[in-house]
């Protein structure tokens, strides 16, 4: 089955026409040949860009030399309303030790911990599935932000506040964009949209009350044993530091962000890609049917086709389809000098379809993950969770939510696609006009 992709840019184009086409869809704005490409260089009178295409020359940047390519800057300040300084955005020292204090929040022990939260979240998701036309990114949004509210600080997304902060999350997607015409030119100041700004603040003031809500429950003994309460209470091993209340908002605004907006995009797509080869959506299903009358997290590891689905999901539609580093010094990739300060851009979304490493690479055949070559292909060229040392830290915690919502839907329901969505990507790969199926009770 050979799901739906955009259609490339076809010809050059001005680098304002460009701009255009980029704030619309990041993916039809690229042209067809980096499909194929080892590395293109992209020229502008502001700035030098590199796509690099090779499994060589990321593992250099992401792997063997990650602090001589830091985050860039330019491509995150769209999003600075909201994120402050979290782990997301920060480089260096700063981000080592947000990592050491984040990170065993995040251990399979700690995932383990959260998990029965996170099936009651799954549970109670696929039960707000009616038979008829199901709205599945509204759905898998509402789905995946409980999971967050659950395992984060114990509180169901019907919780007044809860929901209140989900509302005020939704209303700064809709705002602002992740690029902003400061990434474009660089000396242009960074402008915030009013809209933006202000319901970045009000999720700010929202996540701050959580905050301080869990901390008068710590400092009397009486916190949750949830992921909150371990972040709020890990010293930086190597300094003893702990976050500070504002840093704390910082952190827990990218994890709604990224945990959040990933997963629902993840899920929505896992789903169609379901219901358009029923023959994979039947054999999802029968794993739920064994796995669910005893939900553990050590028996997801007896749910290896779904598994499979998610990661050719992930392949075909990574949530996050390019990152984006800044070479800190003068660099040569493939005898071409990468001055100072150039853009070095990793697309997984051209990565994953990319033939030199990947059969077929544009059909949706999760059997592939069984295969030597599809094996040999994820070593090389398959980054739906970044790698190295900025690896995403919620990479376990996201493939065990995407197991749990995707079985405890198919195991109740059968979906049939009523129209082929397009992809189009802004902060993720989401559809352009959104996924709607048929839902029907087995």
């Amino acid at each position: 089955m050979i799901p739906p992709k955009p259609a490339a840019r076809t010809g050059k184009v001005s680098l304002w026409r460009y701009w255009q086409m980029f704030r619309r869809d990041i993916l039809s704005a690229q042209p067809e040949r980096l499909y194929r490409a080892r590395m293109a260089e992209f020229k502008t009178p502001f700035f030098r860009s590199f796509l690099i295409n090779e499994p060589d020359l990321i593992k250099t940047v992401l792997n063997e030399r990650p602090s001589d390519f830091p985050k860039s800057a330019r491509i995150t300040s769209g999003l600075a309303p909201l994120l402050g300084r979290s782990v997301f955005v920060t480089n260096g020292d700063e981000w080592a030790r947000q990592r050491r204090i984040i990170d065993p929040a995040f251990e399979g022990g700690r995932i383990a911990a959260t998990f029965p939260a996170m099936t009651d979240a799954a549970l109670a998701a696929a039960k707000r599935i009616t038979p008829g036309r199901l709205d599945v990114e509204s759905w898998a949004s509402h789905a995946t932000a409980d999971i967050i509210f659950r395992t984060l600080f114990s509180l169901p997304i019907e919780d007044d506040l809860a929901r209140e902060t989900y509302q005020a999350f939704r209303s700064f997607q809709r705002e602002q964009p992740v690029g902003t015409l400061a990434a474009l030119v660089p000396w242009l100041p960074v402008r915030h949209r009013r809209p933006a700004r202000e319901a970045a603040r009000r999720l700010r003031q929202l996540i701050g009350d959580l905050v301080d809500q869990r901390q008068a429950l710590i400092d009397v003994g009486k916190a949750p044993n949830d992921l909150a309460t371990k972040i709020m209470t890990t010293p930086d091993p190597e300094t003893g530091y702990m976050f500070e209340r504002d840093e704390m908002v910082d952190q827990v605004a990218i994890f709604f962000l990224a945990g959040h907006e990933t997963s629902a995009a993840l899920l929505g797509w896992a789903l169609w890609l379901l219901a358009a080869a029923p023959e994979w959506g039947e054999e999802v299903a029968r794993e739920g049917e064994a796995f669910w009358p005893s939900p553990e997290f050590g028996r997801l590891s007896k749910m290896p086709i779904t598994r499979n689905v998610i990661r050719e999901t992930l392949r075909l539609y990574p949530p996050v389809p390019m990152f984006v580093r800044e070479a800190r010094q003068p660099e040569t990739f493939r005898k071409r000098a990468v001055p100072k300060r150039a853009q070095i851009v990793i697309s997984p979304w051209h990565l994953h379809r990319n033939d030199r490493y990947w059969s077929d690479p544009d059909a949706f055949d999760p059997s592939r993950w069984n295969t030597d070559a599809g094996r040999q292909a994820s070593r090389e060229a398959y980054l739906p969770f970044s790698s190295g040392a900025r690896v995403c830290p919620g990479a376990g915690f996201a493939m065990a939510e995407a197991a749990i919502l995707l079985t405890a839907a198919m195991v109740r329901f059968e979906f049939k696609p009523l129209e082929t969505p397009v992809p189009a990507a802004h902060l993720t790969v989401r559809a352009k006009d959104g996924i709607s199926l048929e839902a029907t009770l087995r």
